[in-house]
């Protein structure tokens, strides 16, 4: 069922979480107030984060699956698994204030609402490992796609939609650098933006 990982790739797996935690604590996205304010759309440090992530993550992983560094392990597609795991994500996320890994990274900087959070995660965790056969038909109501890809339902290459990603974020992140320093200055005036 599970391949068993080589001790390097262990290591491997260890020395880039640890980089990761790290580089999301000096980020300041692993702090309760930081993913506040990015939930009240006041502070965007955990998107502009999150989504330069996703583009170097992306560039990254196909760039080794391409030298036969890395293969890829394509889940299915299955809509209604997606759709409760998005619910129970997005509710998390909301009570909490802290996605799994800035979960994991404030409770390594020592903070009680994030260790509290981390083992509501994996007791979230061993529920669905116990109850996963009379929760599977619910996850497959909408069936399942097969390993659908954005790059095979588009025909297209995986680095066009990469680039075309990077362009979007770019975009995305040029609207923010001009949107925040007026939305600072009219905060610190003492004048709501609604």
């Amino acid at each position: 069922m599970f391949e068993i990982e080589s001790a390097g790739d262990l290591m491997l797996g260890l020395i880039t979480g640890i980089v990761f935690g790290f580089l999301l604590q000096k980020g300041q996205v692993a702090k309760y107030q930081t993913i506040l304010g990015q939930l009240l759309l006041k502070d965007w440090t955990t998107f502009k984060i999150m989504i330069t992530a996703i583009v170097t993550g992306s560039v990254g992983v196909y760039f080794l699956v391409e030298r036969g560094a890395a293969s890829l392990d394509i889940w299915p597609f299955q809509p209604a698994a997606m759709l409760i795991g998005a619910m129970l994500f997005g509710a998390g996320l909301a009570l909490l204030g802290y996605c799994p890994g800035t979960g994991m990274a404030g409770a390594g900087e020592g903070s009680r609402d994030a260790m509290v959070g981390v083992l509501g995660m994996i007791t979230g965790a061993g529920v669905l490992v116990v109850a996963y056969n009379i929760l599977e038909p619910l996850a497959l109501a909408l069936g399942d796609w097969g390993k659908l890809t954005v790059p095979v339902l588009l025909a297209s290459s995986s680095w066009t939609i990469i680039a075309a990603l990077g362009l979007v974020v770019a975009v995305m992140l040029a609207l923010l650098a001009r949107y925040e320093p007026r939305h600072s200055r009219a905060h610190a005036g003492g004048t709501s933006i609604s």
